[in-house]
């Protein structure tokens, strides 16, 4: 029996398939050691040498390991075939303490063909791309780990930096103040609507005068042209027509796919590489069994191999003729700092289809395979081609012509058209189904002639999709560590959602401005993007790592110093018109750890906090006279790293808490008149804080009898009431208090 290792469970049952009653394919579900967590560990003294620890909760993961691999023949290593794949292979390899070489298997796809063919060719560790990943995660710690305690101490607790993450940062604070800075011109657009017969009219666009294109800054100006317009001769000028071709995308990269199903779908950057995952590694299709539909999700290249070229080939000419296949396959070119280690993404097997798979899968599942299939297969079809035409409108009057533009294009074959829409890549506002018969000095009718006002607008911020394509084009991350960099920045608090726009909040500006000030080199995307190059360079085996990490840490080492010694940051609270409930006088809005929240202005006279939302609902901090079923004072809605929850507003008095589906039903309760004691309603809720509650199944009604108190049964560590609960092993007394107190007494045979 032969033994591979993956890291996830469901790759590993897809490759199991494939592979046979020979083989066991087990997972080490990810990473199985790093960095501790607790300190820093990089020894600075020692060449930077990592101290790794196995996680604790893979001690029996690597136990399991150990015990399959004194009863197998041989050992093969199949994690992700990328840096970071390479380095849990090394990882596993020297935790498990397997001696042979020749143990590391990798595939891009995961089909019976690949993995077979890896299986026939294995190789030794590649330690070059191991210690690319070393200097990366050492990298990362040092900047991480010594840089965070200095914005905790200057600025606020619980703040953190990262040494890419930082750099988005500062790529969105850039253009928000950008925006802040813009000033508008004003500029006017005219349109004049003209016809041959007086019937079917034509739009065109002001232009140019006597040739010269002009762009009109202001309403004189506008008038004037209005004006002697419309006095004017009206005919055809030049005419151009030809013919256009438009080109198929490329296949999808990771960036490329991350702003696809962004806009799209309207998926988010990490919403779309967990599906993506999801695809590689294997989903199961009704009828049909586990299979991996895509090939490698994290990938910066373009290029596809000859057995992908050749599938695409015969499905096209079976499907669509031989028209729409080029004489010569299309090759598309990789951009030049691409690591360029992996295939594009692609369908494994185009037989199934978009269509064969509706119903068949999850539906984002669903649609975010139709949108690879779909880039795919048009990026090896035939451009589409357009008849286009151009005619300068003019309007002649006292020897000064005014030149209106009419465009227009008609699509004459599909080509790549024909399977992917590329309307929101490009514009297609000038596609018509006819174009019209002008020829050149024919008379024109005026029928209308529209004048508007316009002003130019500031640039856009930046979206999940936006964002991700400006990192890839300034060498800022790679194609795995995208979707992360975006999560991590929202999960400081440094920036927020605006619609689909991302916004620096008041603490990402601060942040920001003290990491500018303190650690240039870090936020100047330059020096990030040529860190980017080194560890390529690392990874073909050019340089040692340690010489990255030597090269850095000591002007970082000084700028930390500095950084040390600077001042304290003081974040001006921003005054509001809410009265203190305790002392009367304004509230003011501060930041937390876990985001915004009213505190008394007489602070540390009086210690009152009160919830805080900018919503126009009041979602936040809203009572609707919901009472703490300990000591009757109005329940509040409050943040936690844990997501949201209501708290006592007599807090700390009073540290009861409800889950927010408890109040929900409570408020429910009171709006149907079932109980007119506020009171008593909390007092019964209180008891459905365990999961059996929320499993809204038959068995509901009987939970919620159970969930009464027990005159005689007493919790021996806070004294209430303990309820009858039911569990996988049967009954049982629990607290009501839970999660403050967790005590559960169980329920002996025979016992009621």
């Amino acid at each position: 029996m032969d033994l591979v290792i993956v890291e996830s469970p469901s790759k590993a049952k897809t490759i199991c398939k494939y592979l046979g009653s020979g083989y066991k394919v087990l997972a080490s579900g990810g990473h199985v050691r790093d960095l501790p967590a607790d300190k820093l560990g990089v020894n600075v003294h020692r060449n930077f040498e990592p101290e790794y620890e196995v996680y604790p909760q893979k001690e029996s993961t690597i136990k399991q390991l150990k015990k399959e691999i004194k009863n197998c023949e041989k050992i093969y290593l199949a994690t992700d075939p990328d840096r970071e794949g390479e380095a849990i292979s090394w990882h596993l390899k020297d935790i498990l303490g397997i001696e042979e070489d020749n143990v590391r298997i990798v595939f891009n796809e995961i089909t019976k063909k690949a993995v077979n063919k890896a299986i026939e060719n294995p190789r030794d560790i590649d330690i070059n791309l191991v210690n690319s990943q070393q200097a990366r995660r050492v990298l990362d710690r040092l900047v991480g780990y010594l840089i965070s305690p200095v914005l905790s101490k200057k600025i606020q607790k619980g703040l953190s930096a990262g040494r890419v993450q930082s750099v988005a940062l500062r790529m969105i604070c850039d253009k928000e103040r950008e925006i802040e800075a813009f000033k508008p011109e004003e500029y006017w657009n005219i349109f004049a609507n003209i016809s041959v017969d007086g019937n079917t009219i034509y739009k065109s666009q002001f232009n140019d005068i006597n040739g010269k294109k002009t762009k009109i800054k202001n309403q004189e100006d506008a008038q004037v042209v209005e004006n002697e317009s419309k006095l004017g001769n009206w005919y055809v000028g030049n005419v151009k027509r030809a013919t256009s071709f438009s080109k198929p995308n490329p296949p999808f990269t990771t960036s490329t796919l991350q702003q696809d199903a962004v806009n799209k779908l309207n998926f988010s950057a990490s919403g779309v590489m967990k599906i993506a995952q999801q695809l590689y590694e294997g989903v199961n299709i009704k009828g049909e069994g586990l299979h991996a539909l895509v090939t490698y999700i994290r990938t910066d290249s373009v290029r596809i191999s000859d057995d992908a070229v050749a599938m695409a080939k015969n499905f096209i000419i079976a499907n669509f003729g031989e028209e729409y296949y080029p004489k010569k396959a299309n090759v598309y070119t990789t951009k030049g700092n691409a690591q360029d280690a992996h295939e594009a993404i692609r369908p494994v097997n185009l037989d199934y289809t978009p269509e064969f798979l509706k119903g068949k899968i999850e539906n984002d599942q669903w649609k975010l395979y139709k949108l690879i299939y779909d880039r795919f297969l048009a990026s090896q079809m035939v451009n589409a081609e357009y008849n286009t035409l151009a005619v300068n409108i003019i309007s002649e009057y006292n020897n000064k012509k005014y030149g209106y533009m009419l465009k227009g294009k008609t699509l004459v074959f599909a080509g790549f058209t024909k399977v992917y829409d590329n309307k929101k890549d490009e514009d297609e506002d000038d596609i018509t189904n006819s174009l019209p018969n002008f020829t050149e000095n024919e008379k024109l009718i005026l029928k209308e002639l529209i004048k508007e006002q316009k002003f130019t607008k500031p640039p856009l911020r930046y979206t999940d999709s936006t964002i991700v394509k400006a990192m890839e084009e300034n060498g800022i991350g790679r194609p795995s560590t995208y979707a992360s960099i975006i999560s991590v920045i929202y999960k400081r608090q440094y920036i927020e959602k605006e619609g689909k726009y991302m916004k620096p909040t008041e603490l990402g500006f601060i942040v920001c401005d003290q990491l500018i000030k303190y650690f240039p080199n870090i936020m100047d995307t330059k020096f990030t993007a040529e860190m980017e190059s080194n560890l390529d360079i690392v990874a073909d085996g050019e340089v040692d790592w340690h010489k990255i990490i030597n090269d850095f840490y000591p002007g970082f080492l000084k700028n930390l110093e500095k950084a040390n010694d600077g001042q304290r940051v003081k974040i001006e609270p921003i005054m509001t018109d809410i009265k203190c409930p305790d002392c009367g006088k304004p509230m003011v809005i501060r930041d937390g750890k876990y985001g915004k929240f009213l505190g008394c202005s007489d602070y540390p006279n009086c210690k009152k906090i009160m919830p805080y939302s900018d919503k126009p609902d009041g979602e936040a901090g809203d009572t609707e006279e919901i009472l703490c079923p300990d000591c009757g004072k109005p329940m509040v809605l409050k943040n936690s790293k844990y997501g949201k929850f209501y708290g006592c507003s007599g807090y700390p008095d009073c540290n009861k808490i409800l889950k927010l589906n408890e109040v929900k039903r409570m408020k429910v309760a009171l709006q149907n008149g079932e109980n007119s004691n506020n009171e008593s309603v909390a007092e019964n809720t209180i008891f459905y804080n365990h999961q059996d509650f929320d499993n809204k199944d038959e068995n509901t009604a009987q939970t919620a009898e159970k969930n009464v108190p027990q005159e005689d049964i007493i919790c021996d560590r806070c004294g209430a009431k303990m309820v009858i609960k039911t569990g996988r092993y049967g009954e049982f007394y629990a607290c009501p208090n839970y999660p403050e107190c967790k005590n559960i007494i169980p329920i002996k045979k025979g016992k009621n």
